[in-house]
Parts: C-alpha cells; sequence; structure tokens
C-alpha cells in the first residue's frame, strides 16, 4: 500500500483519450446541411470541440435563432449516432496511441483515482466506454447532459465531491483551452496535450504540456512532488 496521498486525475475525452474528428466533422456537415448554412472551415470546427453542442452551435452561427441550434444538436446528434453504428465505436473514436496503457497504469496506482469530465452526452460517453472495454476504470463521470459547458468549472467541482479529494490533488488532463480554462476556475492544475484539436499557443493556463501519453505519470509527478 503506498502512503501518498489519494489524488484524481480528469480526463477530457475527444482530442484527449479518443481522436473522434472524423466523426465530428461529418456530423457537423450534417448539422449544417439541416439549416441550409454553409460548413466553416475545418479548424473552425474543430476549434469548439469541448463545448456543449448547444454552446457550440451558438458560437458558430450567432446569427441563427435558437430553435435553429437547436434543430443543429439533433442533425448533429443524430449523425453521430449512426455513424458510430456504423463503424463502431473502436473505429469510430479510436483511442491515441498510449492512451489505454497510461490508464492502466494509473488505474493499478493505489493512490489515484480517475474521472471523466466531457462535452459529451451520458448516452455518448457511457457507448464509448463500453465500445473500448473501459467499464469500472473511472470513479467519476461527468458530461454535459448535468453541468453548464466547459469552461465553468461544475464538472471539476462535482468530480471533486464525488470522490472527496481537495483540488490541490487533482489534474484536469485536456487538450483544448476550455479544458484548461476549466481547471483554473475549479482550483485545480491542468495538463495540457499537444496532440488534440487546440493549437499548443491556446493552452496558456496549462501548467504543463506534454506531447505523448506516456509522458503524464512524470508530469503528475511533477505537480504532486
Amino acid at each position: 500500500m503506498s502512503d501518498a496521498p489519494l489524488s484524481l486525475v480528469v480526463f477530457d475525452v475527444d482530442g484527449t483519450l479518443v481522436d473522434s474528428q472524423g466523426d465530428i466533422l461529418a456530423a457537423m456537415a450534417a448539422a449544417f446541411e439541416a439549416v441550409g448554412q454553409p460548413l466553416p472551415q475545418r479548424a473552425e470546427l474543430l476549434g469548439i470541440v469541448g463545448l456543449s453542442l448547444d454552446v457550440a452551435m451558438a458560437r458558430l452561427v450567432p446569427a441563427l435563432e435558437a430553435v435553429d441550434h437547436e434543430r443543429m444538436v439533433g442533425a448533429y446528434k443524430a449523425a453521430y449516432m449512426d455513424l458510430r453504428a456504423t463503424a463502431g465505436v473502436a473505429q469510430s473514436s479510436p483511442l491515441y496511441p498510449g492512451a489505454l496503457a497510461v490508464l492502466q497504469l494509473l488505474q493499478d496506482r493505489d493512490d489515484v483515482l480517475l474521472g471523466i469530465a466531457t462535452g459529451k452526452s451520458k448516452r455518448g460517453l457511457d457507448k464509448l466506454i463500453e465500445g473500448h472495454g473501459l467499464e469500472g476504470m473511472f470513479q467519476t463521470l461527468q458530461c454535459a447532459d448535468f453541468h453548464p459547458s466547459k469552461p465553468h468549472p461544475s464538472m471539476l467541482l462535482a468530480a471533486l465531491s464525488e470522490t472527496g479529494i481537495a483540488a490541490e490533488r487533482a489534474v484536469m488532463v485536456g487538450d483544448t483551452s476550455f479544458d484548461m480554462d476549466m481547471a483554473h476556475a475549479a482550483g485545480i492544475a491542468g495538463v495540457g496535450v499537444g496532440w488534440g484539436y487546440h493549437d499548443r499557443q491556446r493552452l496558456t493556463r496549462a501548467g504543463q504540456v506534454i506531447d505523448s501519453f506516456d509522458a503524464l505519470p512524470a508530469a503528475l509527478d511533477l505537480i504532486w512532488g
């Protein structure tokens, strides 16, 4: 048994644990087609990944009415589910290289708990966890159904409350500025990842930025001393 105090590592999903950009872009195309709007550039679409869908659509096409944003969200969800059902989770949202090994390594530590904070719906998150065989790995699961969109700290505050971990013993791992701003707002450390959907330059509130999953354990040890 370790004498180290219990710590919590919370992961973002899209762009951090899994590369789902193909399905995201295809589902966005369906969403924009549903309201007869031209599709933005790839970089603009990926730039809003991590936000809850209603917030993302309003940011992408602010001139539309709320009812049109709702139509876009519905079309996006329907297209995303169809793509996932056709290809399967492992193919449509593959884990990034090294992700599973590091998750298993951290899960095996008796001083670490794992969690998720994602803009996905609960249904989408449950399907992803099942599709990758990650059931039972995460002690706290926070998603868009029950919280304001990132960067509001609600997801992380709920994760701290559920696990009983103090903010100074928690770390948020994510690929976007929304993740790092959320961590800052919750008073916990942020580790940015360089392989996701936001450029490194946007991760200004990250205490560290790593470029491969195998660098994460050392980054965590540096934070926790």
